[in-house]
């Protein structure tokens, strides 16, 4: 379902669950368990885990943290909880989970060659509605293909009614299950929601993927009913704020709209996407404009203000007239100090600024700033990980043909997330010149001073004055 990287507060409690587990077997060898208990109860097993814990969500609030025993299970017991969607996640993976009061929920996954999802299992009070979910979410990664290769090259109304063709479908599935089982308004609403606006947002995007596929200057005239469904879209749901495809259908939608609003009625007309600063403030202002609930629009203001801050690289002052604009319209936003914070660190990082003085360690334990690094030498820091097997040696590789090429340039690495032993093993594994390869102990830090997103960065420095801090290691040279 994505990847999330979180750490584990060492403040959790953790409860001894070896009587839960046994209580918990015994609920889900049951076919039916009445929901008469206000309690929750959610275990399982995880084969070949990735880490020692299983954290719990509610939107991105933790509710509760287990650590695996020796056989590699986890169980929560919940006393009071709202009904609805939560999320779980096993680094660096995570799955939907919704619970009941009175529900007793097992799982059952594999970690194993990236079958996280596919190996899932739901069973005991509950099981029906997750496991429904988790079928859409697998059938809606299958289907995406093909709608990708095939569907947006099609005619509008082709296309429409393809689409809608796979949402009754769905619909008809949830309708056949609801039949068969009891399932509460709140999860039937949900499941309805999730089926809806996965197939909403590819209606939001076919204009500009079949622009694409087809590979036409202009986008083509829709039918006037194309974008019918808008009018039961809500925006003041707070159970589907984290519902990820009601959020990416959100995302689509504000970019559809502001493209649309902004070719008929701002000065730039169609040449609107080439001017950054505008589309997304004007996109700022639609969102303030049209989203009751705070936090789905709190949520999707930040999300414009990391795409445009992280990706346009614009100019350092129409960085600063987005930042005031933002301010402006949300300086109530709950991820307030976080947006300031990358707006901060993304200026100290300007062309002809000094490379901020963060110290790193060499192969001898010793710490060296990265100012001392790049004096005297044209520069280019790049990232790797240990943990990215692959990324490392296509990186490696690239170095090796880039120190032929561009002789001028002092190619220095900065690995992430990789414990000192393996580092240095990885180094003379990969045949990385030791002299020029140092570790970062604080990676968090590391990420936030020098902005290190994609991983194929680089940062590219004159006598220790910044020439590029967003170059590409493949694109730039």
């Amino acid at each position: 379902m994505g990847l999330v990287i979180l750490a584990v507060p060492s403040s959790y409690s953790y409860m001894n669950k070896n009587l839960l587990y046994l209580f918990l077997f015994v609920l889900a060898s049951c076919n039916k368990v009445e929901k008469n208990s206000p309690n929750v109860f959610f275990a399982g097993e995880i084969v070949n885990p990735t880490n020692d814990y299983v954290v719990l969500f509610k939107g991105d609030v933790v509710i509760d943290s287990a650590k695996l025993d020796e056989n590699n299970r986890f169980a929560f017991k919940l006393d009071t909880i709202a009904d609805g969607l939560y999320h779980f996640n096993h680094a660096p993976e995570y799955q939907y989970v919704y619970l009941e009061k009175g529900d007793s929920l097992m799982i059952r996954l594999n970690t194993t060659g990236g079958s996280f999802d596919e190996s899932l299992i739901f069973s005991g009070n509950g099981e029906e509605i997750n496991n429904f979910l988790l079928d859409l979410f697998l059938v809606n990664e299958d289907e995406e293909s093909l709608i990708y290769s095939k569907y947006f090259g099609m005619e509008p109304d082709d296309f429409s009614k393809r689409i809608d063709s796979l949402r009754r479908e769905k619909l008809a599935q949830l309708k056949a299950l609801g039949s068969d089982v009891k399932i509460s308004r709140q999860a039937e609403e949900i499941a309805k929601a999730s089926i809806n606006y996965t197939y909403y947002d590819y209606m939001e995007r076919y204009p500009f993927e079949h622009k694409k596929l087809l590979r036409d200057k202009e986008i083509h005239d829709l039918p006037n009913n194309f974008y019918a469904y808008r009018k039961g879209v809500d925006f003041n749901n707070s159970n589907f704020t984290y519902l990820r495809p009601y959020y990416d259908f959100m995302k689509s939608h504000f970019d559809n709209l502001t493209y649309i609003d902004c070719s008929k009625d701002c000065s730039e007309g169609n040449e609107i996407v080439k001017n950054e600063l505008h589309f997304n403030r004007h996109k700022l202002k639609l969102i303030d404009s049209l989203v009751v609930d705070k936090e789905l629009k709190d949520n999707l203001l930040r999300n414009v203000a990391f795409k445009y801050l992280l990706k346009v690289h614009d100019k350092e002052e129409n960085n600063k007239t987005f930042i005031d604009e933002f301010h402006k319209l949300s300086g109530n936003n709950k991820h307030i100090k976080e947006i300031d914070g990358l707006y901060e660190a993304i200026r100290n990082i300007q062309p002809n600024k000094e490379i901020p003085n963060f110290y790193v360690s060499n192969v001898a334990g010793d710490s060296v700033s990265l100012q001392n690094i790049a004096k005297k030498d044209k520069t280019v820091f790049y990232f790797w990980s240990g943990t990215d097997k692959n990324h490392l040696e296509k990186m490696a590789n690239r170095v090796a043909q880039l120190s032929v090429a561009k002789p001028e340039y002092s190619f220095v690495g900065i690995n992430i997330m990789t414990d000192e032993a393996t580092w240095k093993a990885l180094l003379v594994n990969k045949g990385l010149d030791a002299n020029k390869q140092f570790r970062a102990k604080n990676f968090e830090e590391l990420t936030k001073k020098l902005i290190v997103y994609p991983l194929n960065k680089c940062i590219i420095t004159d006598d220790a004055k910044i020439v590029d801090a967003f170059s590409n290691m493949y694109a730039s040279f």
